[in-house]
């Protein structure tokens, strides 16, 4: 027990075990309502989607590790739908091209405001309509068609655990160790605390920025592979409600807005909440009109929960 108590600590379980045990309630009610749901094939297709919603939170969750916000990842994961979607088959070359680009142009972006000193909530903003503004170039009306093999990779059967929980776990782990295990993650986490401190350690804040946003670009990047490839075509304005679900999902797993506080753990836990919230009150045959309202009451409570144990704590 105390070795396990041990690996919780090492994993930052204070952060994220709230969330954890929210996701752990709301599967609980999805398989007591739906049984046939907790099985490989009901699981697969409860979280087909859930690889997106990870990837963007992760994205968004390394923008606030820097101390800003994205308001624009949504759409950005909207344009890499539709290059994927309208070029990748017809002109495979000039689409690998703008792919690569778009994290470089993450990274361009956080120099920008690293620079200028700007606002990152208008910077991202702007750049929002930049990403839907080239997302409409590419692909006009929704269509497009997605290369098959990019399809088969997400329909693919791995034993015993469904791909799309292969997807969620694996960006998780990885996220986790570079900034939890690996010396530059320090100064990465560093960069939304104190900026003055990173400088005094002789680390540039400029390079960190910027590793950060390409960090952030590469999620949103897979983010929308990984929707062309299960959606199957592209839309350049279907991933304008991911930009504040990736924040809930941050803000849900223990992330906070300043200092650099970030869970990647929590972080991926919050995007299935997100998720499976919304599955949960299809199941309870809950109105439409009503279930955005009552997935934000859950992100309330879970908030609420974290501000009084965290005063506990510090009590």
């Amino acid at each position: 027990m105390a070795r396990i108590g041990d690996i919780l600590n090492g994993l930052g379980a204070k952060r994220f075990g709230l969330s954890f045990i929210a996701l752990v309630l709301i599967l609980g009610l999805v398989f007591w309502l739906r049984p046939n749901v907790a099985s490989y094939n009901g699981l697969r297709l409860l979280l087909n989607l859930s690889p997106v919603l990870v990837f963007t939170a992760l994205a968004q969750m390394f923008i606030m590790t820097a101390g800003d916000i994205d308001l624009g990842i949504g759409t950005f994961v909207g344009l890499v739908d539709c290059i994927v979607a309208g070029l990748l088959n017809d002109q495979p070359a000039l689409a690998l091209l703008m792919l690569i680009a778009c994290p470089l142009a993450y990274g361009l972006m956080g120099a920008l405001i690293h620079w200028r000193q700007l606002p990152s909530i208008v910077v991202t903003l702007g750049a929002s309509f930049v990403w839907l503004g080239l997302a409409l170039m590419v692909l006009p009306l929704p269509g497009g068609t997605v290369p098959a093999t990019m399809t088969g990779l997400v329909r693919l059967h791995p034993p015993f655990v469904p791909m799309p929980i292969v997807l969620a776990v694996i960006p998780m782990v990885i996220v986790h160790l570079i900034l939890n295990k690996m010396s530059y993650g320090v100064v990465l986490r560093g960069l939304g605390g104190s900026l003055a401190a990173v400088e005094r350690a002789g680390r540039s804040t400029l390079k960190a920025r910027m590793i950060l946003y390409v960090m952030a670009g590469v999620c949103g990047l897979c983010a929308g592979l990984c929707l062309a490839a299960t959606t199957t075509t592209g839309d350049a304005n279907v991933g304008r409600g991911l930009t504040l679900v990736s924040i809930g999902a941050v803000i849900i797993g223990g992330g906070e807005f300043v200092g650099g506080i970030v869970s990647p753990i929590g972080t991926v836990f919050g995007a299935l909440i997100m998720q499976l919230s919304g599955s949960l009150l299809s199941f309870a045959s809950v109105p439409p009109a009503w279930q955005y309202s009552i997935q934000g009451a859950i992100l309330l409570v879970i908030l609420a929960l974290r501000v009084i144990t965290g005063r506990r704590r510090v009590a």
